[in-house]
């Protein structure tokens, strides 16, 4: 059994055998996660993994979905630490998932330089607010807003953290994609895969998936676009399948 505390409840996650401890008030995965997940390069057999500003431990436990290797989610805040680290335990992950509290920038000193095959991080994706905004729900704020972390701590970070040829993967919001891929370029992730996600045909995009190579070869390919929504405000089939593992007929 887990324990649960205050308003938190235990989730299915997706269509996948686990379950994971959300809150509405603290913090709950978005599709952003599910997509950035389903999204970054994985190897199958081994490999070593570091999550960037894990939250509630929701990408780690997808991760593990996907790969035997291990894999280390890394959050600043102390009650989303809490949160992950009791969904790894109840799902028997232990072994295979690691979370750590603690400051991304302070993560290749800790975990060590150069060692890792992949990166991914979800960041926060607004500039940072005012105190008084930011007491309305700190939780939230810290997970939405470059409070404690800004684009390029997350960049340069994960290229610390890379061996060369380890792959970065990252969502964000379309506004900041010429930040991201001059951010990538300078600190030697040199873009790879690019896709954008509409949250429906005819509109405008609304999030992005990036992921990059340390020390790759100039060639960026821009991937077919990912639709949220059809016309009846329902998932598409791709959509669907990513989320609950329905393969259209």
């Amino acid at each position: 059994m887990v324990e649960l505390y205050d308003d938190e409840r235990l989730d299915y996650l997706l269509h996948e055998e686990i379950r994971i401890i959300q809150s509405p008030s603290v913090f709950a995965f978005s599709l952003d996660a599910v997509l950035l997940a389903k999204f970054a390069y994985m190897p199958i057999q081994k490999g070593l993994i570091v999550d960037l500003c894990t939250g509630n431990g929701v990408i780690p436990l997808l991760l593990s979905m996907r790969t035997k290797g291990k894999i280390i989610g890394v959050e600043i805040q102390e009650r989303l630490c809490d949160m992950a680290k009791r969904s790894v335990k109840y799902n028997g992950l232990e072994k295979q998932i690691e979370i750590i509290h603690g400051d991304i920038k302070d993560a290749p000193k800790q975990l060590g330089y150069s060692k890792y095959d992949v990166v991914t991080c979800n960041p926060p994706y607004f500039p940072t607010i005012s105190k008084e905004e930011m007491n309305k729900n700190v939780h939230l704020a810290i997970a939405r807003h470059e409070i404690y972390c800004t684009l390029e701590d997350v960049v340069r970070v994960s290229s610390q953290l890379l061996k060369q040829g380890g792959k970065a993967a990252f969502v964000h919001r379309p506004g900041r994609l010429l930040d991201i891929i001059t951010l990538m370029r300078e600190y030697r992730l040199e873009p790879k895969r690019l896709r954008f996600v509409y949250p429906k045909a005819g509109k405008e995009a609304n999030t992005i998936l990036i992921e990059g190579i340390k020390d790759g070869n100039p060639d960026l390919k821009i991937l077919p676009p990912l639709i949220v929504y059809n016309d009846d405000n329902e998932y598409t089939d791709e959509v669907k399948q990513l989320l609950y593992g329905i393969i259209p007929s």
